[in-house]
């Protein structure tokens, strides 16, 4: 006899598969069965050749309901089970045959945003469970918000999500469902125990050619932990101790002293380190399997005279030994004229670079500095310049402005200003936002623009209105902290445990993106003037504001929440395209948003007006964590005349 089954198929009737249902049914429902009990009731069922499965479903369930209503509930519960089962699994097949299908991995992955540039397998098995990350980690922060909150509707955070005013960034990356965002580790304690306290077999390195080699294992292992990037600000004045070690105090002096005796082939100082670099610059840029398949994001800095005595003037390494400005002045000239050349050769995306100037009384103070990053930008190079008026505060991470919580030395744990960056970003689509403020406020259509000019007196509405809805994203941080520091407890975060950073220094961050399209949708243009300035400073100073009154500083777990033009390299689509689907008003001359304070497809903004838009007027200290401006300088001349 033959079963008719719902796709069409037919498959030989197997009384086996009816007995261990039954049996299953009346486990579930707690109901002892007896083989009497289960024969009896395949027995009372109407079966023939070519019968459908969904007659016997119905029969089944007849049955169950005349014996037990409790029954029939279990039987239906597993149905549906099985049901989505197939669901499921169906879902992940058809992923699997699209991937298979494409050429272009951001268009087959989950994550367009991913740092991937070939197609196979190890990026499949991460990527196919994405989207199950994503509901784990949003189930498990609801649940922290109803124990921290009681009194507060954890489906908010869902609402707000799907509403896409939000959008919490990587938020499907781990299995784990909660992970830290971005982190600026200090590389002391690598210097003292190697990678053992990050389960590694790696003691302490103890010349140059483990430094190098250990340290591209500590970044693997260490951004296999996190979501986004990590920065090492302290590579190569670390790597300066080493290559002291290995050729004297004064080795800069003597770069091209050959180092090979009795071989064909001579070698200099400068052409050893050149090939640490290359060791080390590659190893970053290789495919890491903790990541899937992904690179890892990683992150230097170089500073300048004032930033280097600020953060590390009173810095000592284990054996006592002081660090010297003018080897790690000289080996960060070396790395940024090399890398910029070897760029030339191939295309390496990391190091990400960030140069620290301190300007003061109308001058930059080191001058020196300032002449080589001008030198470097003429020969093309291309890296981030954080200047600032004190050494008060750190670029590195993402492009973070990161202030410092100390920049004290601590012998004991190597503790220095250089710990900082992200455990969580929340980030806001301000153009969605505002729209949403102006057509509740003053009763317009959506998608449609003021007629009006905006004026001053509105800014009070608007900002009573994006209270309240930062109001609640500070408890979807502060729960997605407490996620963890329930991590931390349980011993799986190992970096922390370690040493490299302390949760207690990391920032919980608010993205910013789609501030130009909500400027123009009140009918701002974005250029030099005081009507987009006076935008800028109200948006910027009210995130600032709120942070700084959500600060937690005292207790176990302090909070300390900063705000960030994110890069938004895939979420700058997203809110477009999520807007322009919902009915928003959206621009016709792009088709993201950007996350700059100009616009950047704007060709009648010079490259000085550019700079001044990012300066103190627009930016300044209103924007608490930063902003990572780029500025192409194709038509610098134009802009320049």
């Amino acid at each position: 006899m033959e079963v008719r089954k719902s796709d069409g198929s037919y498959e030989q009737y197997d009384k086996r598969k009816l007995t261990n249902v039954i049996k299953k049914v009346y486990k579930g429902a707690e109901i002892e069965s007896t083989p009497e009990i289960v024969n009896s009731i395949i027995s009372s069922l109407y079966l023939y050749d070519g019968i459908l499965c969904s007659s016997i479903r119905k029969q089944l369930e007849e049955r169950f309901e005349e014996i037990n209503p409790k029954l029939l509930n279990v039987y239906r519960a597993v149905k549906n089970k099985e049901i989505e089962d197939e669901h499921f699994v169906e879902a992940k097949k058809a992923f699997i045959e699209r991937y298979k299908g494409t050429s272009n991995t951001a268009d087959a992955t989950i994550d367009d945003n991913s740092n991937v540039g070939t197609r196979n397998i190890a990026v499949i098995n991460s990527e196919i469970h994405k989207p199950d990350n994503l509901l784990i980690s949003r189930s498990m922060v609801m649940d922290k918000l109803k124990e921290l909150y009681p009194d507060f509707n954890p489906k908010n955070y869902i609402k707000d999500l799907k509403n896409h005013i939000i959008y919490k960034n990587d938020e499907n990356s781990f299995a784990g469902a909660i992970s830290p965002y971005c982190v600026s580790i200090t590389m002391y304690p690598f210097l003292t125990s190697g990678l053992k306290n990050l389960g590694g077999l790696s003691a302490a390195p103890k010349n140059i050619d483990s430094f190098c080699g250990m340290f591209c294992n500590l970044i693997f292992a260490i951004s296999s932990q996190f979501a986004g990037a990590v920065a090492a600000s302290e590579f190569l004045c670390f790597f300066s101790f080493y290559a002291e070690k290995e050729w004297g105090k004064d080795f800069y002096k003597r770069a091209d002293e050959v180092i090979t005796v009795g071989t064909s082939r001579e070698k200099t100082i400068r052409n050893q380190i050149h090939q640490y670099f290359q060791q080390v610059v590659y190893t970053i840029n290789q495919p890491a399997a903790a990541r899937g398949f992904q690179s890892a994001f990683v992150n230097f800095s170089y500073f300048d005279k004032d930033f280097f005595d600020g953060m590390f003037g009173n810095f000592y390494f284990p054996d006592g030994t002081k660090l010297n400005w003018e080897s790690v002045k000289w080996l960060q000239k070396e790395f940024m004229t090399w890398f910029n050349a070897e760029r030339l050769k191939c295309i390496l995306t990391f190091p990400v670079e960030s140069v620290t100037l301190l300007y003061k009384d109308g001058k930059f103070q080191d001058e020196d500095m300032f002449d080589f990053v001008c030198e470097e930008y003429a020969q093309g190079h291309s890296f981030f310049t954080y200047i600032s008026d004190s050494v008060d505060s750190l670029s590195s991470c993402c492009r973070l402005k990161n202030k410092l919580q100390t920049k004290e030395f601590n012998f004991t744990n190597g503790n220095i200003g250089v710990m900082t960056g992200s455990k969580s970003v929340i980030s806001f689509n301000l153009s969605r936002i505002i729209q949403d403020w102006y057509c509740n406020e003053y009763k317009i259509e959506r998608g449609t623009k003021p007629t009006d000019k905006f004026d001053e007196t509105k800014y009070d509405s608007l900002k009573k209105y994006m209270i309240k809805i930062l109001e609640r994203v500070y408890k979807y941080h502060t729960a997605y902290n407490e996620l963890l520091w329930d991590m931390y407890n349980a011993n799986l975060l190992p970096v922390y445990s370690a040493g490299f950073i302390d949760l207690n220094k990391q920032y919980l961050t608010l993205g910013l993106n789609g501030l130009n399209q909500a400027a123009e949708f009140l009918g701002i243009e974005c250029n030099d003037n005081p009507e987009y300035s006076k935008f800028c400073q109200e948006i910027f100073g009210l995130f600032k504001e709120q942070n700084e009154l959500h600060k937690v500083k005292d207790g176990p777990h302090k909070l300390t929440f900063n705000s960030e033009q994110v890069p938004a390299e895939s979420l700058a689509v997203k809110n477009y395209n999520w807007d322009a689907e919902d009915g928003y008003w959206v621009p016709d001359d792009t088709n993201l948003y950007a996350s700059y304070v100009y616009k950047p497809n704007d060709d009648t903004t010079s490259v000085l007006e550019k700079i001044r838009l990012m300066g103190a007027n627009y930016v300044g200290d209103y924007l608490d964590g930063g902003i990572p401006p780029v500025i192409p300088l194709r038509n610098y001349h134009a802009g320049i005349n």
